[in-house]
């Protein structure tokens, strides 16, 4: 499964952008996806995660009514809507699948079996 995000770039403090994430190969649609980020000199943290239906979401308390993450199963594609940006939400993020089948969304790294190579989000103060 290869992952490729995309849509990062650099915003003012309250703007918006909305990142997206294209896989290609394994069954997409079985897999639950989530997005973390890793701000300079930070670990790397979870910010939201999806089921493999889009019906159960779950989000980091930082970013809960700011962020919203979809998929697209039929497109093969996951997006997070970012909405009143920070510059605390200044970091890398990346999207990941887990293929599990969780009961609960995964929020860990250790529990996501791929990555997708990051996209620079900037927030300007």
């Amino acid at each position: 499964v290869q992952l490729q995000a995309s849509g990062g770039g650099l915003v003012q403090a309250g703007g918006s952008l909305r990142l997206s994430c294209a896989a290609s190969g394994g069954t997409f649609s079985s897999y639950g996806m989530g997005w973390f980020r890793q701000a300079p000199g930070k670990e790397r943290e979870f910010v939201a995660g999806i089921d493999w239906s889009g019906s159960r979401t779950y989000y980091r308390d930082s970013v809960k009514g700011r962020f919203t993450i979809s998929r697209d199963n039929a497109k093969n594609t996951v997006a997070l809507q970012m909405n009143s940006l920070k510059p605390d939400d200044t970091a890398v993020y990346y999207c990941a699948a887990d293929r599990g089948r969780r009961i609960s969304i995964a929020t860990t790294g250790g529990e996501y079996d791929y990555w997708g190579q990051g996209t620079l989000v900037t927030v300007s103060s």
